[in-house]
C-alpha cells in the first residue's frame, strides 16, 4: 500500500473509534509505533520491522484505535506526527529501551562492590582445601563478600532447591535434574599413619594393612565399607576401632598412637606439611571419589555466583590420579 493509500484511511479511524469496545493491550503495537514515529512513514517503518507496507498500515489502524489519535497526518506528500504523537515518542521508546535491557544478558557487575554471603556446603576435609585459595582470591576481586562454610546436611538437595545454600562441594550422593552439577577432579584413598609407625617400616602389605588397629571416618557411623568388602574378597578382616564423623578428628588421632586410616589423597596430602603423619598406597582397590560442585538453576547467571564457581573450579581441579575422567554419579554415603 502507498502512503497515499494511508492518508485515505485516515478518515475512517475516528469512525472505527466510536464503535470500538475496549480492544485488550497489545504491546506488539509499541515496537511499530516507535518505528512509525522514527521513520514518519509507513513503508520506512515496514521495512525496518521485516513487514510488508499493507501489514504496517494495519497495525497503525490498530495504533489509532488504542491511541484514540491518528498518530500520523498528511501534510503535503508525506505524514507528520500529531502532538500527541510527539508526546508520546519519548516515552515509547524508553519502554523499549527498558523492554531490551530486560530481555538482555546480565551485564558483568562490578564485584568490588558486590556485598553478599555466600554459603557453601562442603565436607570439612574439602572445606579446609578450598578456604585458603578461594579467601585469599575473594580479598582481591570480591571483597566485600563474606563465606560461610558448613557441613553437609541429612536433607540431601533440599537446601540447594531452596535457597539457604549456594553451592555444594564433594560427592554428590543425591543427584537431581533441578541442579546443576559438574565434576572437578577425581580423588583416591590413601593409607595415612604417624611417621615412624611399624607399618611403614616395610612393604604395606594387605595382610600388615589388616592387623593394624584402624580409625573408620564416616558421617553415619559406620565401622566398614569398601576397604573392607575388598579384604574381605582376599579373606582378610581390619580391626576398626573407632569411628569418628570426618577427616579432620581421624588426623588428630593419627600422630599420638598407632592408628592408621584411609582419607582421600588431596586431603592426606595437604594435612602432611602440618602434622606428623605419612602416607602410602594401599593394597586393596578402591573406588576412585568423583568431587563435584552442585548449585541450583537460579544462580545460574547471577555474576558474583558465576564468580564463586569459577573460583571453587580454579581452586580445586587438579590432577590427583590416572585414570578416565571424572563424573557426578552418585556413590554410597560413607
Amino acid at each position: 500500500m502507498s502512503e497515499t493509500g494511508v492518508g485515505d484511511h485516515q478518515g475512517g479511524w475516528a469512525d472505527e473509534l466510536s464503535g470500538r469496545q475496549g480492544p485488550s493491550l497489545d504491546l506488539r503495537l509499541l515496537p511499530a509505533l516507535d518505528a512509525l514515529l522514527q521513520e514518519g512513514s509507513v513503508t520506512g517503518a515496514a521495512e525496518r520491522l521485516a513487514l510488508s507496507p499493507p501489514a504496517m498500515s494495519r497495525t497503525l489502524a490498530k495504533i489509532r484505535l488504542a491511541l484514540g489519535d491518528p498518530v500520523l497526518v498528511r501534510a503535503g506528500r508525506g505524514l507528520v506526527p500529531t502532538p500527541r504523537a510527539l508526546e508520546l515518542q519519548p516515552r515509547v521508546r524508553a519502554l523499549l529501551w527498558e523492554a531490551e535491557l530486560l530481555l538482555s544478558p546480565s551485564p558483568q557487575k562490578d564485584l568490588s562492590r558486590v556485598s553478599r554471603m555466600l554459603t557453601i556446603v562442603a565436607d570439612e576435609a574439602y572445606a579446609a582445601v578450598l578456604a585458603p585459595k578461594l579467601l585469599s582470591r575473594a580479598s582481591v576481586e570480591v571483597p566485600m563478600a563474606r563465606f560461610a562454610f558448613t557441613v553437609e546436611s541429612t536433607h540431601g538437595s533440599a537446601p540447594l532447591r531452596e535457597g539457604s545454600v549456594d553451592i555444594e562441594i564433594g560427592v554428590i550422593d543425591e543427584p537431581s535434574p533441578e541442579l546443576r552439577i559438574e565434576p572437578l577432579f577425581q580423588d583416591r584413598f590413601t593409607g595415612v599413619a604417624r611417621a615412624g609407625h611399624p607399618l611403614l617400616a616395610a612393604e604395606v602389605t594387605a595382610e600388615a594393612f589388616a592387623s593394624a588397629r584402624h580409625v573408620s571416618v564416616s558421617r553415619k557411623g559406620r565401622m566398614a565399607g569398601p576397604i573392607d568388602t575388598a579384604l574381605h574378597a582376599l579373606g582378610l578382616h581390619r580391626e576398626v576401632i573407632a569411628s569418628v564423623p570426618n577427616y579432620g578428628e581421624a588426623l588428630l588421632m593419627i600422630p599420638t598412637g598407632d592408628l592408621v586410616t584411609a582419607m582421600p589423597h588431596s586431603v592426606a596430602a595437604g594435612a602432611r606439611r602440618s602434622v606428623n603423619v605419612e602416607l602410602f598406597d594401599l593394597p586393596v582397590a578402591t573406588e576412585p571419589i568423583s568431587i563435584c560442585q552442585a548449585w541450583h538453576p537460579r544462580h545460574e547467571t547471577e555474576p558474583v555466583h558465576m564468580w564463586l564457581r569459577e573460583a571453587v573450579r580454579a581452586a580445586l581441579t587438579h590432577p590427583v590420579s590416572s585414570g578416565p575422567p571424572p563424573s557426578c554419579a552418585p556413590r554410597a554415603g560413607r
